[in-house]
């Protein structure tokens, strides 16, 4: 058994290196965030903790082995739930797979503090935020023509249409990927809603100016 020091370490270390990814997560006003994320990273060592050594006593007697990897792995397994629970779905646009997998990695490093594996525990929170701030630019650089976009706006009912936007867009108008038109409660507007893919930043705001003109 390991002394009441170290079990308290292990715990102040976990919360510090769940906290790092969480003001992360929370930086961008995810649903999880700096406390949801120490919380994750605490609970899954305190478990580690208890599965290698809360047993001890039980040890002592003839013909008992135990297995401390059975409760991690159920840390692994359940953590699913929290995940779920930060993945929102907005129209056709999923969002919080990132959060998700940042709160199963946290639980990762809370495990690997329980069982006394401090560099792995801070090389893994190191590596994890490099990819969740460090990879944000270099995304947003290359991968920017792939991200959806949309635009919202209000006209006078029955004088747009989807036909409209050849005309209006050029080529851009093949990247509409959904066109809808509600109208309002009194019959005067028609709400317009149209997502783009495969455009680019400079390009949506070239289809905006044209918007706006109109």
């Amino acid at each position: 058994m390991i002394s009441a020091t170290e079990v308290i370490l292990r715990l102040i270390v976990s919360a510090v290196l769940g906290s790092l990814i969480g003001i992360e997560r929370e930086r961008l006003s995810w649903a999880a965030g700096l406390r949801t994320h120490m919380l994750v990273s605490v609970g899954s060592t305190l478990i580690m903790l208890v599965s290698a050594y809360g047993f001890s006593h039980v040890l002592q007697s003839d013909k008992v082995v135990l297995d401390p990897s059975r409760m991690a792995a159920q840390v692994v397994s359940g953590i699913g739930f929290l995940g779920a629970g930060s993945i929102l779905l907005r129209g056709e646009i999923i969002r919080g797979l990132t959060t998700a997998a940042s709160l199963w990695t946290v639980a990762a490093i809370g495990l690997a503090v329980g069982g006394g594996m401090y560099v792995a525990a801070v090389a893994g929170t190191l590596i994890v935020l490099i990819i969740l701030a460090g990879m944000k630019p270099l995304e947003r650089r290359f991968f920017a023509d792939k991200q959806k976009r949309g635009v919202k706006f209000l006209v006078l009912a029955d004088t747009f249409n989807m036909s409209h936007l050849p005309t209006l867009l050029g080529k851009s108008a093949a990247c509409v990927s959904k066109f809808v038109v509600k109208r309002e409660q009194d019959d005067r507007y028609d709400e317009v809603f149209i997502v783009f893919t495969r455009l680019s930043e400079r390009e949506f705001q070239k289809v905006m100016q044209t918007f706006m003109q109109l």
